[in-house]
């Protein structure tokens, strides 16, 4: 029986060194090459916070659906350009305000 207390007792402890061990690998082999994309070591983390507290799932499943999103031009600014195919013309718009055909 005192096996069993033992992994039980190192389980939450043992699971912390091997994310900062894994993050440190990460770290490591982040500083090599460029990698993007979520870390393993952040995923595990949100996960764990998912079990506990429900917001944090809300809030990952939110992100993963927003990433799904494409983005259109009129989201943003106006755009410095507008070219009309069918009468043949291309306005072009300079930092200064002039136009230009």
């Amino acid at each position: 029986m005192s096996v069993v207390v033992s992994i039980l007792e190192w389980s939450i402890p043992g699971g912390m060194l091997a994310v900062v061990a894994v993050g440190l690998f990460e770290l490591a082999r982040h500083k090599r090459r460029k990698r993007r994309g979520t870390p393993i070591t952040a995923t595990y983390i949100n996960e764990v916070t998912a079990m506990f507290y429900g917001t944090k799932r809300m809030e990952l499943d939110h992100r993963d659906a927003v990433e799904m999103l494409r983005e259109e031009d009129a989201q943003g600014a106006p755009p410095r350009s507008r070219v009309d195919l069918d009468k043949g013309v291309a306005q072009l718009r300079m930092e200064n305000g002039r136009r230009e055909l």
